[in-house]
């Protein structure tokens, strides 16, 4: 079955109920939850659903949702991002990472 999130949040919570607790964060090229001491290289991970946001009537709400686990499954969350003109500044290997198709 196809999920259809209309909201970030509601992408989140989707995702959450189906074990992507984690909260990503990007820091210095890696991947770090917010809540433990964890950090994995991108090359460890995969993408397993991404979905684009698009805001109505603002452009810094331009966000997309990646379910991410590394690729042993032990850990897996979710890394919110803008895209555009808003979107941080990525290293190489989050680029590839994160390098897909993504559903609206």
């Amino acid at each position: 079955m196809k999920e259809d999130y209309s909201t970030i949040v509601e992408a989140l919570q989707g995702f959450k109920k189906k074990g992507y607790k984690i909260d990503w964060e990007i820091d210095q090229g890696f991947l770090k939850s917010k809540e433990k001491d964890l950090k994995l290289d991108p090359e460890d991970c995969k993408v397993a659903k991404a979905y684009r946001f698009e805001g109505d009537t603002n452009p810094s709400d331009m966000s997309i949702v990646y379910a991410i686990e590394s690729k042993d499954g032990k850990h897996k969350g979710t890394l919110v991002t803008a895209y555009g003109v808003y979107s941080e500044p990525m290293d190489d290997k989050l680029i590839q990472l994160l390098k897909m198709d993504h559903h609206n």
